[in-house]
């Protein structure tokens, strides 16, 4: 069971050929085309000749129960439409995961804007707005150990420590974080966080738009705006004011 599962990783990641797989688990030929064999009758997997193994429609249908069993999801997708709705701009919803920024749901903006993330996508956390906000409630051990966590990772790091320390404790002071094009060319990002019951941050909400949209006098006019539906999403996940630092 633990090898089938295996392999539907490594094909997620990237490798489709019989062999690679064989290579990659380090089990013989026979054991890998056996078990993928099962995965693709069972829909986990697709199988086409001359382009190998992909990820098969019970997959897409697994993950669309998971998402919408999730009662984060189902709590936030009102409020992430309504803001969505009041500013034409993509709104994302995302949790950590590892070290890893982890997108759970994605409401499209009106405009004419590509944004490339995707449901289900890891992002790095030093360099989103999403990321940031969701480690507000960090000290500057766990900062520098994501910001290391990057660079040992080739995320495509170009500032200077130091200067993202300062940006991270001004950001725990105001309670929201911005991504001024840090993860992607010419989009920037209103983020705040979402917490629990327990006023713990579990996951947050971001604002996302191209820098011609994002100015930096229309980020500050939308903070309010991204800070109160993440105190919305929290209300309604039980979490009260006085049980947080979360920013009234």
């Amino acid at each position: 069971m633990m090898r089938a599962l295996d392999i539907v990783d490594v094909v997620a990641g990237g490798i489709t050929d019989l062999a690679g797989l064989s290579l990659h688990l380090g089990l013989t030929r026979s054991t890998t085309h056996r078990l993928a064999s099962t995965l693709v009758a069972r829909g986990y997997l697709r199988f086409q000749p001359g382009q190998g193994y992909g990820l098969g429609s019970k997959l897409l249908e697994l993950g669309w129960h998971a998402l919408h069993q999730n009662p984060l999801t189902r709590l936030a997708r009102r409020h992430l439409e309504q803001l969505a709705a009041a500013t034409e701009d993509t709104v994302h919803l995302g949790v950590l995961d590892g070290w890893w920024a982890l997108y759970l749901d994605k409401i499209p903006g009106m405009r004419r804007v590509e944004i490339s993330s995707q449901v289900g996508e890891r992002h790095p956390v030093w360099s989103t707005g999403l990321g940031k906000a969701l480690l507000l409630d960090g000290n500057e051990a766990t900062w520098r150990s994501f910001f290391a966590r990057g660079e040992a990772h080739g995320d495509g790091q170009t500032q200077d420590l130091a200067e993202w320390l300062d940006r991270m404790r001004a950001y725990a002071l105001l309670g929201y974080a911005f991504d001024l094009e840090e993860n992607e060319p010419e989009i920037r990002c209103v983020a705040a966080p979402v917490r629990d019951a327990s006023g713990r941050i579990v996951a947050a909400i971001s604002l996302s738009s191209l820098n011609r949209y994002m100015t930096d006098e229309r980020m500050d006019e939308l903070t309010p705006l991204v800070v109160d539906t993440a105190k919305n999403v929290s209300h309604d996940l039980g979490w009260h004011p006085a049980q947080s630092s979360m920013p009234r």
